[in-house]
């Protein structure tokens, strides 16, 4: 027989794995791990007519076969065999694609799916709500949490950007339409210059330009020239 245990969760795919054997696994029984990464020609069909020495069963575990095309091939051409034979075999595994999936399924004992939770996105938009209101501290934050997130420094740059240029436009015309904006953020952005003094939004554009290029230019580190940046907004 055999069972799979698969999911984006890896960590929690071996742990239901190990639940699993440590509730199932006989006193007497082998345990044996069959990793994809060192897998040799022949192994599975090995472990197909294993027999313990000591009369016990033999389980084993087949550790992320798709991590190998050898392995992963011998494993799936041999599942109706491990589903009929007197040894038990658990199969580990990350996300399986619909076909793989009908493919364990069909002489599965049982499969079990882990799946991670997905991370809320960050919202990039609240880089430039921050930036707007003049929010040094939420800026400060927020600037943080993209980094986190996986945004790279050029996109917080280029939502900065974004947010000075429609700050610029809203400074320097009258209505949205001239502007080439919409009512909505147009608006906005004619709102939040309150917060900025004469000349301040060409200086804040100007030494974000100038953080980009010397970032590019291996002049200063962009990370943490971004960081220096928000601290004197």
């Amino acid at each position: 027989m055999y069972v799979v245990f698969f999911g984006t969760d890896r960590g929690g795919v071996r742990d239901a794995a190990t639940s699993y054997i440590e509730k199932n696994l006989p006193a007497d029984a082998t345990l044996t791990t069959i990793d994809a990464a060192e897998y040799q020609p022949s192994q599975l069909s090995d472990a197909l007519g294993a027999s313990s020495l000591f009369g016990g069963e033999e389980w084993f575990v087949i550790d992320t076969p798709s991590n190998n095309s050898e392995c992963d091939e011998e494993v799936k051409g041999a599942l109706a065999d491990m589903a009929e034979s007197s040894n038990t075999f658990i199969v580990l595994e990350s996300a399986l694609l619909a076909a793989s999936k009908k493919t364990y399924a069909k002489h599965a004992t049982n499969m079990q799916e882990c799946t991670a939770e997905k991370a809320d996105r960050f919202n990039s938009f609240a880089l430039a709500e921050a930036l707007a209101g003049k929010d040094k501290r939420k800026l400060w934050v927020l600037l943080q949490e993209a980094k986190l997130s996986g945004m790279r420094e050029e996109e917080i740059v280029g939502m900065l950007w974004w947010q000075l240029k429609a700050l610029r436009l809203a400074q320097t015309t009258r209505s949205a339409a001239e502007a080439g904006m919409k009512d909505f953020p147009y608006n906005k952005a004619k709102r939040a210059l309150v917060q900025f003094a004469p000349g301040e939004v060409e200086r804040i554009t100007q030494s974000l330009l100038e953080l980009y290029h010397d970032g590019h230019a291996g002049v200063r580190e962009m990370d943490l020239a971004l960081e220096e940046w928000v601290l004197r907004v």
